[in-house]
Formats: structure tokens, sequence, C-alpha cells
């Protein structure tokens, strides 16, 4: 497990569309103390987003988080994750589309392993989707931080066309679902 000794901190990395989406939403939460976006996946060591872009990598994009799990959950995280992407929907997410758009929950350790197991197994047993979950369960590989203007994206770029037409919808639907859980809930 990954776990840091300065504050019982662990780290769950997740891929599911856009990083600039995933990003600007885990940033949002109680107990998550940093999210990076990066690449996750592929066999090229040290991807640049140009190269991952191509779909020839086997990169994903994907964000690395940074949480304290004694204020929030593994499993508030796989929640939070499987509502605010497609997880049915193989190598895109809506205009989004290849394999660096695909999802995946890459574990840190067997207890992250089993935990994401039981949650989709959970999902389909319940049928919270029409299709079927195409997300892959995966260890984690070498995870690499994407370029320096791709962190903070949304916040450095609210204007920006894709972060006005994807993210902040995407952003209003998970802070009315996940109200409880925000940072700004707290003040």
């Amino acid at each position: 497990m990954t776990i840091s000794s300065k504050e019982q901190t662990q780290l769950a990395t997740l891929a599911g569309g856009c990083f600039w989406c995933l990003e600007a939403v885990f940033q949002e939460l109680i107990g998550v103390q940093q999210v990076i976006p990066g690449y996750c996946g592929g066999s090229l060591p040290n991807p640049t987003y140009e190269l991952v872009c191509t779909g020839n990598t086997g990169h994903a994009e994907a964000v690395q988080i940074t949480f304290a799990p004694e204020q929030i959950s593994y499993q508030n995280l796989l929640e939070v994750f499987f509502s605010i992407h497609d997880p049915t929907t193989l190598n895109r997410q809506g205009n989004d589309i290849g394999t660096q758009y695909r999802s995946v929950i890459f574990y840190h350790d067997e207890a992250q392993h089993k935990t994401a197991l039981r949650f989709v197994r959970a999902l389909e047993e319940e049928g919270q989707f029409s299709s079927p979950i195409v997300t892959q369960i995966e260890p984690i590989t070498n995870f690499y931080p994407a370029e320096a203007y791709h962190h903070n994206y949304f916040r450095n770029n609210p204007g920006q066309g894709y972060c006005r037409l994807v993210i902040s919808p995407k952003l209003n639907k998970f802070r009315k679902k996940f109200s409880p859980l925000l940072i700004n809930h707290l003040d």
C-alpha cells in the first residue's frame, strides 16, 4: 500500500476520459490533497501529450490522487469516478475517442484491487448501467505526470471552450450529487 509516513495518505490512479475533467472533480473533494494529471498504462517511457494523443503509446490519460483515507475512502473515490464518466463505452468518453480515453482503475495494492472488483461487481448486480461495464482494473505501472500546462487546467482556463461546454456541466452535476463530500461543504 502506498502510504506516506507524513500524514497517512494513499494514492489512487484513475483513468476515465480527459484528465482535465477528472482533475477538476477530484480537486473539490474533502480529504484529497493533490491531483496530478498524467499518463499511465502504456509501454513508452516518458510519453508526451502529443504522443499519447496518437493512441499508439498504450497510455491512458489518468489522474493520480493523493488522499487521506480517514477523511475520504477509496470506495468514495470510486463512487465519484463511476458517476462522472461512462464506464460502458470502450475507448471513448463523449466526443473524446481513442484508447487514451479508456476507463481504467490502476490499483496500488491488493486492498484497492479487491475493493475495485467488489465495487464493479456490485454496480453490475444492481444494474446501475444499461450496458456492460468495460472499465479495466489493472495494477499500477509507471505513472508519468503530464506537462505543466495540463495541471489545474480547468482552474486556469475556465473560459476555454472545452471547459465551458464539457467540464462545467460535469462539475455542476457532480457538486449536486456529492455535496457532503465537497471541501466547500465544510465552510
